[in-house]
């Protein structure tokens, strides 16, 4: 259960090597001990990230995950909950992908399709239903502005991330009558692995501040953020231009 304090006790990170989950599970280690369970395939930078976050007081699990095999969610999921009760969940596995090939090379496509949004539904079902039963929980499903209006620069991966979106709000509107509780965050240009090499973009963020937007809305139970939060004024702005000028803008 969330303390008095509104910190959990136990927080699960799938897609556990993510520059955000971590700053999420560091940023709630500094008020608390914290058990983490730390979901992921079985790579060097899962061990260095269990390393870092047993540095800084989390008592760490490694359980094997892989966006890909969706005939192992099931196993993955009972696995986190095996010695009790998860108190976050948060959804921060996908890939960004190359732009152009995505649209033009139809295995790119299905791996944006299958890692973006076909298994964080798969996952968020498995959660749903775990978290029912408990009777308590937050979701935080980490999505982007990129799918609140899909842009022709990165469209493919735009539309994954607007089904992804979609899919969390609306498990929030179906568990809110269990007490389970669902967060979806709306992040512009993070500055991280993911991003590396690539150019900063206006309003860009840094997976610290991500994390401290996402902790203090998970104890407000919010339903959506957008980080930065002048974002969410942007989108606003984007979503009400005409399709002839949207088309014309230079991103």
């Amino acid at each position: 259960m969330m303390d008095a304090l509104g910190a959990p006790q136990t927080l699960l990170l799938l897609g556990g090597t993510s520059d955000i989950a971590v700053a999420i599970a560091r940023r709630y280690a500094a008020n608390r001990p914290l058990k983490v369970i730390l979901a992921a395939r079985d790579t060097p930078r899962r061990t260095k990230v269990a390393a870092e976050l047993s540095d800084v007081g989390c008592v760490v699990s490694e359980v094997d995950f892989d966006a890909h095999d969706t005939t192992g969610h099931e196993a993955t999921i009972e696995s986190c909950f095996a010695d009790g009760d998860v108190d976050v969940a948060v959804v921060a596995f996908g890939v960004l992908g190359d732009p152009e090939q995505a649209w033009t090379n139809a295995d790119a496509a299905l791996e944006l399709a299958t890692v973006n949004y076909s298994a964080p539904v798969h996952v968020g079902v498995l959660l749903a239903a775990r978290m029912k039963a408990q009777k308590h929980g937050t979701i935080v499903a980490l999505s982007s502005v990129a799918g609140e209006r899909v842009r022709r620069s990165n469209f493919v991966y735009g539309s994954t991330k607007a089904g992804m979106d979609g899919f969390y709000t609306g498990l929030g509107y179906a568990l809110r009558e269990h007490g389970v509780h669902v967060l979806v965050v709306r992040p512009g240009f993070v500055k991280s692995k993911m991003t590396e090499g690539l150019g900063a973009a206006p309003l860009s963020t840094t997976p610290d501040d991500v994390a401290e937007l996402t902790v203090k809305a998970v104890k407000a139970k919010k339903t959506a953020i957008w980080a930065p939060p002048p974002f969410r004024l942007v989108m606003l702005v984007l979503k009400a231009l005409p399709t002839p000028i949207f088309r014309l803008l230079p991103f």
